[in-house]
């Protein structure tokens, strides 16, 4: 695995490859990579001859400035679980090569970006947007690999490359779990034992709505039960939703169970979690 700092050497590098790069796959971290990483990493080995991570914790994203000192930061152990899992290049530049001037430039999303995620954390999106089109711009890959269970940013990277024309494949891989359900995230790394075991009850949460709510259950029926469980089990929690997962308007009832999923996030140990799930498999 070649390991890259600077933008004109890894853009020289993958310009090198020639046609032995005839697909370049991309996966963008933050870092803290745990096994949902590595699924996206074996997707791009998959389908791609060259396969390139970046690894960079974006300040421009972080609304909250105790949330961005406190992002896990685990880079030699990152490198060594990428490259056992086959990665060709690592990118991990300092702000300064990302950012040599402070954040000018911002997007408007519409309501992609001003519910739910957007809601809580405004100006999130603008930043993963600014920094998604710096690193497709640097990278130029073929296919860029995302997670699923940061679904509202899936579907702002959609809009992002439908409306700047990148000529990128995406691909949206199926969240990773532990065994006890619970999400993985890089934010997992904060919590306790004690910790992790509570955070499983937002899946438990999601699993139990969707159950209800395809059995004829109202969703605001739904949302009582979640708000008094989480409260139950001091689980501050921030949304529980129900959204079209095609447009990401958000709903009040159930009318097309193939096109809905519900989202949660929450605080446990001051840590914010989320998750999703669709509310069938179709």
């Amino acid at each position: 695995m070649v390991i890259f700092k600077e933008i004109k050497p890894l853009k020289a590098y993958l310009n090198a490859q020639g046609a032995a790069a005839n697909s370049i796959g991309f996966v963008p971290t933050m870092g803290a990579l745990h096994e949902g990483h590595l699924s996206l990493i074996k997707a791009s080995k998959a389908q791609n001859t060259v396969t390139v991570c970046s690894i960079f914790v974006n300040p421009t994203q972080f609304n909250n400035p105790t949330d961005l000192e406190k992002y896990p930061r685990t880079l030699p152990q990152d490198s060594a679980m990428l490259e056992k899992a086959g990665c060709d290049v690592l990118f991990c530049p300092e702000v300064s090569e990302m950012y040599s001037e402070p954040q000018q430039l911002a997007f408007d999303f519409g309501h992609l970006d001003k519910v739910l995620e957007g809601e809580f954390r405004p100006g999130h999106f603008s930043g993963v947007a600014l920094v998604v089109a710096k690193l497709f711009n640097i990278v130029r890959p073929h296919r860029a690999y995302f997670g699923q269970k940061d679904f509202q940013q899936c579907k702002i990277v959609s809009k992002l490359v439908e409306e700047l024309k990148f000529d990128i494949d995406l691909i949206f891989v199926p969240i990773v779990r532990e065994p006890s359900g619970l999400a993985m995230s890089s934010r997992n790394a904060r919590l306790s034992e004690e910790g992790k075991k509570k955070a499983s009850i937002l899946y438990q949460c999601l699993q139990d709505a969707r159950y209800q709510l395809l059995q004829g259950k109202s969703f605001s029926e739904m949302k009582k039960m979640v708000q008094l469980l989480c409260s139950q089990q001091n689980i501050r929690l921030e949304y529980f939703a129900l959204a079209d997962r095609v447009n990401f308007t958000l709903l009040e009832n159930v009318t097309k169970p193939d096109q809905a999923l519900l989202l949660i996030a929450g605080y446990v140990e001051e840590v914010r979690l989320i998750d999703n799930i669709y509310l069938t498999d179709k």
